[in-house]
């Protein structure tokens, strides 16, 4: 397991003061960031294999968020690699060790000359190791898209949606999708499912419909052709 402390920064929060949705991504995405720096198999080495770790998919559970100011520790470790997949468990916890918010997802390995998905290295494997796998509900291994919804503004790519891949950094379709959503709306869970990468000019059409028990608001943001870039499930807390 990998670890390190924080604490919640007033940049991080919402209007309210609490760990905004896109701060709590950060903390995740960042936690596996650092462990594969520390263990040498970070950015640099991966560049130099002409390779990079993508996120498939996330299902996070908020149980529930930090304010401004609370000391937190985010922890993650990898649970299993299968084919080009590799599969990642989170937790954020509070300063008694209490888990705020638990997240399970899956990465696949991408050759960046193939441009295609391959199997990782056996030694790219061996670095992360793997151990127990969190106990949490799961998620469908492909998410479906209901057909129609309610089109809302259309998002165009800029810089700022951007990391170090060159496309649009996995937290910030999730943003995007929160967007649609009535303001100050309190979201519970979040799955999101990544199908094509956007890039720098792209634009992203949002679709909302709710789900067939009323307890989400899914989020389909699309190409002006149809074509889906992300799926985005928030479930709504009560």
């Amino acid at each position: 397991m990998y670890g390190f402390d924080s604490r919640v920064r007033y940049s991080e929060t919402d209007e309210e003061g609490i760990l905004s949705i896109e701060g709590m991504m950060n903390y995740l995405q960042d936690c596996s960031t650092f462990q594969s720096e520390d263990i040498g198999v970070g950015l640099s080495y991966m560049r130099g294999k002409k390779a990079a770790w993508w996120v498939y998919n996330w299902n996070i559970e908020i149980i529930r968020m930090p304010k401004l100011g609370d000391m937190i520790r985010i922890e993650t470790w990898p649970h299993g690699f299968r084919g080009i997949f590799g599969y990642r468990n989170f937790v954020i916890r509070d300063a008694k060790g209490e888990i705020l918010v638990q997240a399970d997802s899956a990465w696949f390995y991408y050759d960046l000359e193939s441009m295609m998905p391959s199997r990782p290295p056996k030694e790219d494997i061996d670095a992360y190791g793997s151990e127990e796998r969190l106990e949490m509900s799961q998620v469908p291994r492909r998410m479906s898209i209901p057909e129609g919804g309610t089109e809302l503004s259309a998002v165009t790519v800029t810089r700022h949606h951007l990391d170090t891949n060159h496309h649009v950094n996995n937290a910030q379709y999730i943003e995007i999708a929160r967007e649609c959503l009535p303001e100050k709306t309190k979201i519970r869970r979040i799955w999101a499912e990544y199908r094509k990468a956007a890039v720098l000019g792209d634009v992203m059409v949002p679709y909302r419909v709710s789900s067939e028990a009323g307890d989400a608001e899914i989020i389909s943001l699309r190409d002006p052709e149809g074509q889906v870039y992300a799926s985005v499930y928030l479930y709504l807390d009560e």
